[in-house]
């Protein structure tokens, strides 16, 4: 599986650096507002990468950060007059709602910046001691970048040819003020209720110690995969990188990878443009979850996406043509032709990600699948879906079930009609010992592969 390096600026084989696993971590939501379109894109890009190392064998532990405390969330609560957890709350379960509805796969933590504090005030303390950071006459505590020689190799910045020496206090500020950021923000009055005790005053951490501190203390001080969209590079990944290679000695992360921003129509995404759209916007214009998944997937990650409703009504006409090829499919050993198609699929996926590669190699069995009349290809449709995640299979696992398991089926629904559960009863045990589950409803039985 290659991949390619934003550190390095090169494709590299993705290895694990120990136990078969590759630790990943990913930036989240800043839960100020409900999450929008280009904010997807970065999700459902980190959830393929996710599931194709997955699909290669090795074993993932997922580290997705929630910020809930910086200059958005606190200006939006004391804007509502509501404590931040409860401003925050809204957000953060509309966020997992959204992700469900695009079929992105959870990650194994989600770790809340309010409930690790205390492991952003040890890992501010430990550049404090080591002469790295230092405080202002604010209270503030800032890195002092260049007491960190390495400070600029991941956005491949030029210092000489950069204006140097501010101090950030903002979270969020432009690539030209390469300076010296906020580790520790003191408290001033517009935080209003927001703040905590430090030994250098009441305050808050900046963004940016958050997710050093909280991807280490999960995945350790050298990890596998970080990955965000590229509006994240300089300077949020930057200045992870410093605070935590300046505090520990060890490299941070082996492998950086970035998404390109999402265009809508074209043009940047603004709500003054009237082009700005969160996913629920989408659902409740009647497009679906997996209608959305296919567009914002359907290119390659580093290329610019341009998100428009002709391209919604291309993905519903497209999967429905899935559909249909599916619903042609059965299980059993496929087919040369299909097992063709299902190696240039894993060859496109291998190949840093190519989804569209992938989904040229889906269409092809779904044309083959058609001139063929069907055929037992649908566990290629299964092992190309474990990627995508956008193929609807069920139609297709009703019409999978043997016919031997469905004359028993058959069978059983007559006996319960005539109230024979005697018959009902040794008939589920038969089907279950043929290696299938029946449950009953009210809407009558189903039955799976056990």
């Amino acid at each position: 599986m290659q991949v390619f390096n934003s550190l390095t600026r090169r494709n590299e084989e993705l290895t694990p650096l120990a136990d078969n696993t590759i630790r990943l971590y990913t930036c989240g939501p800043t839960v100020y507002n409900f999450a929008h379109i280009g904010n997807f894109r970065a999700y459902t890009f980190e959830d393929v990468l996710r599931r194709v190392i997955k699909f290669n064998g090795m074993k993932i532990k997922q580290v997705m950060n929630l910020t809930d405390v910086d200059d958005k969330t606190i200006k939006g609560a004391n804007a509502a007059g509501v404590a931040l957890t409860d401003y925050t709350k809204t957000y953060k379960d509309a966020f997992f709602a959204d992700l469900k509805a695009l079929n992105i796969e959870p990650a194994e933590v989600y770790p809340a910046a309010t409930d690790h504090i205390p492991e952003m005030i040890a890992l501010v303390q430990t550049l404090v001691d080591k002469g790295i950071a230092y405080q202002s006459e604010d209270g503030s505590v800032y890195f002092n970048v260049r007491k960190f020689p390495g400070y600029g190799r991941l956005a491949h910045i030029d210092f000489d040819n950069q204006r140097t020496g501010a101090r950030c206090r903002g979270d969020e500020y432009d690539k030209e003020n390469v300076g010296d950021f906020a580790l520790w923000k003191a408290w001033e009055p517009s935080d209003g209720p927001v703040g905590w005790d430090s030994p250098w005053g009441r305050g808050r951490p900046g963004w940016h110690i958050e997710c050093s501190a909280m991807s280490m203390k999960y995945l350790g001080p050298t990890f596998d995969l970080h990955t965000g969209g590229i509006d994240n590079l300089f300077p949020h990944h930057e200045n992870e990188i410093a605070q935590a290679e300046a505090a520990t000695g060890q490299p941070f992360v082996k492998t950086w990878m970035h998404c390109a921003h999402l265009r809508v129509n074209g043009e940047k995404m603004s709500k003054s443009l009237g082009n700005f759209y969160t996913l629920r916007d989408l659902l409740d214009k009647g497009w679906t979850g997996r209608e959305i998944r296919y567009v914002l997937i359907n290119a390659h990650y580093r290329s610019g996406l341009n998100f428009a409703f002709s391209a919604l009504e291309d993905a519903r006409k497209a999967l429905a043509r899935v559909d249909a090829a599916v619903e042609k499919a059965t299980p059993g050993a496929a087919p040369d032709w299909a097992r063709e198609h299902l190696d240039d699929f894993i060859k496109a996926v291998n190949d840093d990600l190519g989804l569209p590669n992938a989904f040229a190699a889906l269409f092809a069995l779904v044309r083959d699948t058609n001139a063929h009349g069907g055929g037992p290809v649908l566990d290629v449709f299964k092992r190309m879906d474990e990627v995508l995640g956008v193929i609807f299979f069920g139609r297709a696992e009703k019409a999978a079930i043997p016919a031997d398991i469905q004359q028993l089926l058959d069978a059983r629904a007559a006996a319960r009609a005539a109230k024979n559960w005697a018959e009902s009863d040794r008939l589920r045990g038969e089907i279950a010992a043929r290696g299938w589950t029946v449950k009953d409803s009210r809407d009558g039985q189903t039955c799976t592969k056990a």
